[in-house]
């Protein structure tokens, strides 16, 4: 794992840690293609430079998020934000299905819309797969 992300992982609360290092762990286990870093304060998971999924540290607990899990059909994912990302809340490790997030870490991988390119658009978003 990124050291950066394991710094921030560490700077957590005991089980805001345990639910991050769970996170990672599984993102990277899933797509061991891509690449992670801190990214806007936050880790943040990349196929061919998209950002497919990261986490964050919120008040309420550790939202996982999904740049285009609007479109991965899944009613446990909640939308956020105004384009096509989709979020959940972890407060325990105890939590995470571990089927449940290998599942979307697969639709995170096929299904992308093209937040790199965004800007060189004009603000129009494309589904890339």
């Amino acid at each position: 794992m990124n050291q950066d992300i394991q710094e921030y992982n560490d700077r957590q609360s005991d089980i805001e840690r345990d639910i991050c290092n769970t996170l990672a762990g599984e993102i990277c286990r899933h797509l061991p293609e891509a690449e992670h870093k801190i990214w806007h304060a936050h880790p943040v998971w990349f196929l061919e430079g998209n950002p497919v999924a990261g986490y964050s540290k919120l008040k309420s607990g550790i939202r996982l998020l999904f740049w285009s899990g609007q479109s991965f059909g899944e009613d446990r994912l909640k939308d956020e934000g105004s384009f096509k990302a989709a979020e959940v809340r972890y407060t325990s490790p105890d939590q995470i299905d571990q089927d449940e997030l290998a599942r979307w870490l697969g639709k995170a991988r096929t299904i992308q819309w093209d937040y790199k390119n965004i800007v060189k658009r004009k603000g129009k978003l494309e589904r890339l797969v």
